[in-house]
């Protein structure tokens, strides 16, 4: 029977892939910043929750240590935990950048740096590290969620390497705005007294509530891409591409470059 562990499972993505996989016979070690959200994913025979923060590394060695003695073995880690942060670079702020970056990427690279012994030692395992159609292309007010997206795209590769000895396998997975309830919790600058900046900021939000809105399907596209991930780990690095927002946004800005990428997204998004 295998074992999945998962980053940022109280909501979204995240509890829907855990109950997911708890549904197909998986045990699924469900982590979370703060048990007080786990709700009725305590219901499931199938999941047991655990409280790991993925910005301390103090936690995620604790938690590691209860999991270790409920679990002999970890085949596969998610990490799914992640935050996203609207802001015009003049009007962030250094918390909310440091926030960030310390749950999108560094918070990848320390759950990674904890478990890479226990699937060094049984000689297997998968990190699946998501992404985003930002660690793919930039976009207009994507400045620190998609620096933070790319840099895990960059850290997953260089560590691929690294693992090839011990049967471990690391790809990354890259899709666009689904329905989940993370636009919702995006953080957004404060509004500004500058007419360009508060324009930019409505056309974008308008932009993605409509994506929302229209990726129905996009949500069980990418639970079940992962469960097939999971269920056949490829032995090389590989680069997952979910749903036809992502798709659509690689081939343009792999066949345009990116002057002409740059081009089409100021006329189809910006409008100038």
């Amino acid at each position: 029977m295998n074992t999945i562990l998962i980053t940022g499972a109280s909501g979204g993505l995240g509890r829907l892939t855990s109950k997911y996989f708890a549904d197909k016979g998986w045990n699924v070690i469900a982590t979370m910043v703060n048990l007080d959200l786990a709700g009725d994913l305590v219901n499931y025979k199938k999941i047991k929750c655990y409280k790991l923060d993925v910005t301390s590394s103090e936690c995620i060695e604790e938690a590691k240590q209860n999991i270790l003695r409920d679990y002999k073995v970890i085949d596969v880690i998610i990490n799914n935990a992640g935050l996203g942060y609207r802001s015009f670079v003049e009007l962030s702020e250094d918390s909310k950048i440091d926030t960030i970056v310390n749950v999108n990427w560094l918070g990848v690279v320390k759950v990674c740096r904890a478990f890479i012994p226990i699937f060094r030692k049984q000689n297997h395992g998968q990190f699946i590290n998501i992404t985003s159609i930002a660690g793919l292309v930039n976009l207009p007010l994507g400045n620190f969620y998609h620096s933070t997206k790319q840099a895990v795209e960059s850290f997953s590769e260089c560590m691929s390497y690294e693992l090839l000895d011990f049967n471990v396998s690391v790809c990354t997975v890259q899709f666009g705005n689904a329905p989940t309830n993370f636009q919702k919790n995006v953080t957004k600058c404060r509004q500004s007294d500058i007419p360009s900046y508060n324009n930019m900021m409505e056309t974008i939000d308008q932009i993605l509530n409509k994506k929302n809105n229209k990726n129905k399907d996009l949500t069980n596209s990418i639970i079940s891409k992962l469960y097939s991930i999971s269920e056949n780990p490829s032995k090389r690095y590989k680069k997952y591409t979910i749903g036809f927002d992502a798709n659509l946004m690689r081939y343009l800005r792999k066949f345009l470059g990116y002057r002409l990428f740059n081009f089409v997204i100021k006329q189809a998004v910006l409008k100038s």
